[in-house]
């Protein structure tokens, strides 16, 4: 046995001296990467399945303001990336009202506009010229601002052509403006909303008429023709928006009325309204006919008397009266009368006949009445209404439900009603028209829904579990092909080779055989086999410790080191 010991010994000798170093240190190091491999996947898996969503924080900026934004983001440690076309920054979702927050205390984005601030900047000497056209484009800085406080608007650009002014008036020229609107996708602006960024505009540039305001959208639409062609035309938008709300409103009045007899859904009412948007004004002036003389008021009395001596010329006018009177025949001295005295006065002659004229005027106060009558606009001339009635459901005793025609009376009473909800005016030319029919169902569409395949949903829920199962056979590839065939070399033991040095063939209850095992075999505690086979049995020990030794000299070193323990 001593004999069998120091051949086994002088066998295993050589191999424990030259140990096989860098094969071991090689599998060391393959475990090691193997490992790092693993937490690398892991650590990948764990970024990919975490990744930020990631959303718009600006866009549509300007290359200056893309540069700021950019150089703070940097700053603040935050990632950020384009989108494809470039028109916009986008940040982790979580993060993005923040950065808003900070970048808007910091002035960003300025949005390319820049307002009278460009006046704060003035260089000492410059010229008049250059005052003037910093002027203007402040003018236009703060106009563009103005513009885009409009909900609709996203970004307007405006140009202001201003003549330089002249003392001669012939040869003034008025400014003229023109207004570039970039709206929001889905976004328009109406007439009424055109004309106020005309007046804006026109009212805040001096002897700026709004007839020489030219506003355009981003597509090349002149939207300011549009509103001068509905103003000129008549067309106003409050006026059409006024006559729809009234005949909505007349409608639902009639509908709501009606619906508590007929039920829900069973009515329906249209109206139409003729408004008179005309503005009058008249003026009338009446008198009352005259009362009794002396009831009626004097208002002023003048009262004219003449008299006229007639004389020889006093005939009736003509042409004898018109000539003139011829020599005196009458004598000198009047003779004495007969029988009388001489010294007697003379008689006196006759005297003329006397023509006198009175007239008299007298006004009276007149009745009279003065009327001013202005009607306002949006008067309603004419109202029409149709009415539309379903047949009213009736349920029998059997629960089976019925429907019939509404009768003379129901139907008269929905028309007084819908009349009364209207404000039926008769002498105005109003009409109502009650019809009752039964009402064809809509076929209610059926909505097809879409396969889990194509919802949104279960698609984001399956990338989910994609990324998943993706990353777990990875690693367990990771751990199959490389893991475990590195970990079995490093602190296994070739159970087959324990087998052998045990003195028999790789048995099914060769499984449970260790490295005590394999030490009391080499120790020589195996009982000894008699004769040939004793020697033959000695031979396939030292070949099996052989293979052993050069396989796996780790263990040959424990078993060695246990003899030594063993013989101290």
């Amino acid at each position: 046995m001593a004999a069998a010991d120091a051949t086994l010994a002088s066998t295993i000798e050589p191999t424990i001296a030259t140990p096989d170093i860098f094969g071991k240190m090689g599998q060391k190091l393959l475990l090691v990467a193997g490992i790092a491999a693993v937490v690398a996947v892991m650590v990948v898996f764990w970024l990919w399945s975490q990744k930020p969503d990631y959303r718009v924080l600006f866009s549509n900026f300007a290359d200056k303001d893309g540069g700021a934004i950019v150089a703070e983001l940097d700053k603040l440690n935050i990632p950020y990336k384009f989108s494809e076309g470039g028109s916009a920054i986008m940040i982790p979702a979580e993060q993005v009202h923040q950065v808003r927050l900070k970048l808007a205390a910091q002035g960003l984005p300025k949005g390319g506009n820049i307002g009278f601030e460009l006046l704060e900047n003035q260089k000492f000497g410059v010229s008049q010229f250059v005052e003037q056209v910093n002027f203007q484009r402040g003018l236009e800085g703060e106009l563009e601002r103005s513009i885009q406080s409009i909900s609709a608007v996203q970004a307007a650009r405006i140009h202001l052509a201003i003549p330089k002014p002249s003392v001669f008036v012939r040869e003034q020229q008025y400014p003229t403006a023109s207004v570039l609107l970039n709206l929001h996708n889905g976004r328009r602006l109406d007439g009424q909303q055109v004309g106020a960024v005309v007046h804006l505009v026109a009212s805040s540039v001096p002897n700026l008429s709004a007839d020489h305001v030219t506003v355009v959208d981003q597509n090349g639409n002149l939207l300011s023709d549009n509103a001068n062609k509905a103003k000129q035309n008549g067309l106003d938008p409050e006026q059409m928006a006024y006559v729809e709300n009234m005949q909505s409103n007349i409608a639902r009045r009639v509908e709501s009325i009606i619906t508590p007899i007929v039920g829900a859904k069973n009515v329906h009412a249209e109206a139409s309204a003729e408004i008179d948007f005309s503005n009058t004004e008249q003026a009338n002036e009446s008198y009352k006919p005259n009362s009794k003389p002396e009831d009626m008021a004097v208002r002023s009395a003048q009262n004219h008397e003449s008299q006229n001596s007639s004389g020889s010329n006093g005939a009736v006018p003509g042409a004898v009266s018109n000539q003139p009177p011829g020599e005196s025949t009458a004598p000198v001295t009047t003779p004495a009368a007969q029988g009388g005295d001489e010294n007697a006065p003379a008689a006196a002659p006759p005297a003329p006949p006397q023509n006198t004229q009175k007239d008299t005027t007298t006004n009276y106060e007149l009745d009279k009445t003065i009327s001013y009558v202005q009607q306002a606009k949006g008067g309603v001339k004419r109202l029409h209404v149709a009415v539309v009635v379903n047949h009213i459901p009736v349920v029998d005793s059997t629960g089976k439900t019925t429907y019939r025609a509404l009768n003379t009376a129901e139907k008269q009473q929905v028309s007084d009603l819908a009349m009364q909800a209207m404000g039926f005016n008769r002498e105005r030319g109003d009409t109502i028209s009650v019809v009752n029919t039964p009402f064809i169902s809509e076929a209610q569409e059926k909505l097809v829904e879409p396969p889990l395949w194509k919802d949104p949903v279960m698609i984001e829920y399956g990338k989910d579990a994609l990324r998943f199962l993706a990353g777990v056979i990875v690693l367990m590839m990771i751990y199959k092909k490389l893991l475990k065939p590195l970990a079995s070399k490093l602190t296994g033991a070739d159970k087959k080779q324990l087998a052998m040095v045990a003195g028999a063939p790789a048995l099914p209850g060769a499984e449970g055989t260790t490295e005590e095992d394999a030490l009391v075999t080499l120790s020589g505690e195996t009982p000894a086999l008699p004769g040939a086979a004793s020697s033959s049995a000695l031979n396939a020990t030292l070949e099996a410790a052989k293979l052993v030794a050069k396989e796996n000299p780790r263990m040959v070193a424990n078993v060695v080191s246990n003899w030594t323990s063993a013989e101290k």
